[in-house]
């Protein structure tokens, strides 16, 4: 049997798609895809399909936020992420044939974020999108479960986003056990 050669990823599919992607970056051995959001699934499936190419393992999705005011700008050339949406959605896929990554970003608006599930072509994507949906609040459209996977269904809001207002506790040490224990709830009898 016959090994088809390597492709690169990124001429692949600046070949086959040329509108779709939005841009590309090379950082430490890494290579990340920035793709259109409307055309994710035609890049996925080809990125899954093709030979010398064989991106056949969906390892994680992972989500980021921009907020406040760190997005909202295009590369342009200085070095600068291409970052023109609020929330950053990320597959990071593996080549099990060539032992490669790639990370296939898109992005989300500020409001109402929605991208495009990928429970069609890698079903294990079923439960990693559920916990972007719970944690950061961006919906995937056509996702078969969309409940919340890690916080109560009553639950408002999404701890992960980077305006969620953060509760503290302050910690207890020896020199303030009686401040603190005058507000720890007990149980009454």
């Amino acid at each position: 049997m016959q090994i088809p050669p390597a492709l690169d990823p990124v001429k692949a599919v600046r070949d086959k798609f040329a509108d779709a992607v939005l841009h590309d970056k090379h950082f430490r051995d890494e290579t990340t895809l920035i793709i259109d959001p409307a055309t994710i699934t035609d890049v996925m499936l080809f990125l899954r399909n093709t030979p010398g190419l064989v991106y056949n393992f969906l390892s994680d999705v992972s989500a980021v936020d921009y907020y406040p005011n760190d997005y909202g700008h295009a590369f342009d050339g200085t070095g600068k992420d291409f970052r023109p949406e609020r929330f950053g959605v990320s597959y990071h896929i593996y080549s099990m044939l060539y032992n490669r990554r790639l990370r296939v970003k898109v992005f989300a608006a500020d409001e109402n974020p929605v991208v495009t599930s990928m429970t069609s072509l890698w079903p294990a994507a079923n439960w990693l999108e559920r916990e972007v949906m719970d944690m950061m609040g961006v919906q995937f459209e056509g996702h078969p479960d969309p409940r919340r996977l890690l916080m109560p269904e009553d639950w408002d809001g999404h701890p992960h986003r980077r305006d969620y207002p953060m509760g503290k506790e302050t910690v207890q040490f020896s020199f303030n056990v009686e401040e603190i224990m005058k507000h720890k709830p007990f149980a009454t009898e």
